[in-house]
C-alpha cells in the first residue's frame, strides 16, 4: 500500500510538471490570441524595424520599397527606390538604417527619404551583401554579411569577401570583422544592456550568443539553440525568437517555450504597436501579427 500512495504521488507530481511546462509555453502569447494577417500582396518581405512611436518600418526588397505597418491605419507606402534595403534599425536619432544591398552598404535615411551611405566596404573591397544589422545602446553597428546573389546585380557582382562574416562598426566609422567562422551567418539580435549578441548560422541551422567586450569584439561563443534565423527579435523577459520555418522562441537559457506556426514561412520578426505587445511578422507575400503578454525592448 505504501509503494502504491508513493507511485500515485510520483505520478501526480509528473503531471504537475508537465502542466506546468504546458502552461509556460502558452503564457508569452496574449489571451485568445490568434495570428492574423496584416497585409499581402508583397514579393519578399523582409526587415521589420519598429519606430519610437510604435509604427514598424519592413521591406518588399524585390520591388525596391519600403512600407509602413500601423496598428490602427494598416499599411502605407513608405518610399519607393530605396538601394534595395533589407534589414532596418531605428538608431537613437531616429533615424532608418538600412543594409541595402544595390551597392552593398549600410545607410540612413534623412528627413527627406535620401539614403545617405554611413559606410560601404571592408579591406579595400566591396562587402558581399549587409543582411540584417542591430544598433547598441551605445551606437554602434553589429551587422551580417552573406552572399545570396541579386538579380539586380551586374555581372561584375561577385561574392569579393573570403569570408561571410558578421562585423562590427564603432561610432568613429571604424570596422572590424567580429566572426569569421560561419557558414552564412544572418540574423542577430542584441540585449537591451549591450552585453549580450545572438548570431543565426541559418545555412548550419544554428544559433551562438557572445558576449560583448567594451570595444565591441566578441568573446565566449557558447552554443543557444539547434535553429538557424533569418531574423530575430528579444522580449522584456530576455526571451529569443527565430525564424525558421515557423517561429521558435527560447528562454535566455537557451530553451525551447513556444513553437508559432503561420501561413507562410516567416522571414522576420520584431515587435510593435504602442505597447509594443505586437509581434509583427513578415513572411514572403505577407505580414502577420500576434498579440503578445510579454513586449519588445529597445
Amino acid at each position: 500500500m505504501r509503494n502504491l500512495k508513493i507511485t500515485v504521488i510520483t505520478i501526480f507530481a509528473v503531471l504537475l510538471f508537465f502542466a506546468a511546462s504546458s502552461k509556460k509555453k502558452e503564457n508569452i502569447v496574449a489571451r485568445n490570441a490568434k495570428v492574423e494577417k496584416a497585409g499581402d500582396g508583397f514579393i519578399f518581405t523582409e526587415g521589420p524595424a519598429v519606430a519610437p512611436d510604435g509604427r514598424i518600418y519592413f521591406t518588399d526588397q524585390p520591388n525596391d520599397r519600403i512600407h509602413i505597418w500601423d496598428e490602427k491605419g494598416g499599411i502605407s507606402l513608405y518610399l519607393e527606390g530605396t538601394g534595395r534595403s533589407n534589414g532596418l534599425y531605428f538608431n537613437e536619432k531616429e533615424q532608418l538604417v538600412t543594409c541595402a544591398d544595390e551597392k552593398n552598404q549600410l545607410g540612413y535615411f534623412d528627413e527627406n527619404k535620401k539614403l545617405n551611405v554611413i559606410h560601404e566596404g571592408f579591406e579595400g573591397k566591396h562587402l558581399n551583401a549587409p543582411n540584417d544589422l542591430w544598433i547598441t545602446p551605445t551606437g554602434g553597428i553589429y551587422f551580417s554579411d552573406p552572399y545570396y546573389h541579386r538579380k539586380w546585380w551586374g555581372d561584375e557582382h561577385s561574392e569579393i569577401q573570403d569570408t561571410r562574416g558578421v562585423y562590427y562598426l564603432n561610432l568613429a566609422g571604424e570596422i572590424t570583422r567580429v566572426i569569421d567562422d560561419f557558414e552564412t551567418p544572418n540574423g542577430l539580435i542584441g540585449t537591451p544592456d549591450g552585453k549580450t549578441l545572438y548570431v543565426a548560422d541559418i545555412k548550419a541551422k544554428k544559433t551562438w550568443k557572445y558576449f560583448i567586450e567594451a570595444d565591441g569584439s566578441l568573446s565566449n561563443k557558447t552554443f543557444f539553440a539547434p535553429n538557424g534565423s533569418d531574423g530575430m527579435t528579444i522580449d522584456n523577459e530576455g526571451n529569443v525568437y527565430l525564424t525558421s520555418g515557423k517561429v521558435w522562441v527560447y528562454n535566455p537559457k537557451g530553451e525551447l517555450i513556444k513553437e508559432i506556426e503561420y501561413p507562410e514561412r516567416p522571414a522576420n520578426i520584431c515587435f510593435g504597436g504602442k505597447k509594443r505587445n505586437v509581434l509583427f511578422v513578415t513572411a514572403r507575400k505577407g505580414v502577420y501579427t500576434l498579440e503578445m503578454k510579454v513586449k519588445g525592448v529597445d
